[in-house]
C-alpha cells in the first residue's frame, strides 16, 4: 500500500492528461457533428430538388459520408461521454449508494469490464483494420467511399476509451484512498 501512496500523485497527473485528451477530442467532434448536419441537409435538398428537376442530385457517397461521420462521433465520442459521466447507469441503485461504494463499483467496473473489453476489441480489431488497409477496402455500393479509414476509427476509438477507463479507475482508487480526484 505504501507503493500506491507514492504512485498516486503521478497517476493522478496521468489521469488529468487523459481527461484533457478526451475533452479535446470531444470538443473536436463538434465539427464532425456540424459536417454531419451539413451533409445531411445537402443530401435531402439534392434528393428533393433532383426529383423536381428529374435529375439525380444525391449520391451513395453522401449517404455513406453521413453514416461515417456518425460512426466517428460514436467511436471517438465514447471516451468523452465516459469522462463526463454521460453513459447509462442504473441510477435507481447508484443514487442510494454512498461515495465509497460508488468508487468501488467504478473501480471494479473499469478493471473487470471496461478495460478488458477494450483490450479484446483492440486485439481483434488490429487484424480487421489491417485487412481493410491491405485491400484499400471500398464500399461495394456504386460511388461509395473507402472503408479502411473509417475502420481505423475502431482502433482509435477503443484506444481512447481504454485510456479513459484507466483514468476513471485511477480517480476511483484515489477517492478510495481519501484523495480528491
Amino acid at each position: 500500500m505504501a507503493i500506491l501512496r507514492h504512485l498516486m500523485d503521478p497517476l493522478l497527473r496521468l489521469s488529468e492528461w487523459i481527461d484533457t485528451l478526451s475533452d479535446r477530442v470531444g470538443q473536436g467532434l463538434r465539427w464532425v457533428a456540424l459536417l454531419l448536419v451539413v451533409v445531411g441537409v445537402v443530401n435531402v435538398i439534392g434528393r428533393y430538388l433532383g426529383a423536381q428537376l428529374g435529375m439525380q442530385l444525391s449520391s451513395n457517397a453522401l449517404l455513406e459520408a453521413q453514416i461515417q461521420a456518425f460512426a466517428v462521433i460514436f467511436l471517438l465520442g465514447s471516451a468523452y461521454l465516459l469522462r463526463h459521466d454521460g453513459h447509462i447507469r442504473v441510477d435507481i441503485l447508484q443514487s442510494r449508494f454512498g461515495p465509497r461504494l460508488r468508487a468501488w463499483i467504478e473501480l471494479l467496473g473499469a478493471l473487470m469490464a471496461l478495460i478488458p473489453f477494450c483490450m479484446v476489441m483492440l486485439i481483434y480489431g488490429v487484424d480487421y483494420v489491417a485487412r481493410a488497409w491491405s485491400r484499400l477496402e471500398v464500399s461495394p455500393n456504386p460511388g461509395g467511399l473507402p472503408l479502411y479509414p473509417i475502420k481505423t476509427m475502431i482502433l482509435i476509438g477503443f484506444s481512447l476509451l481504454l485510456l479513459q477507463g484507466v483514468s476513471q479507475a485511477i480517480k476511483a482508487a484515489a477517492r478510495l484512498r481519501g484523495k480528491r480526484a
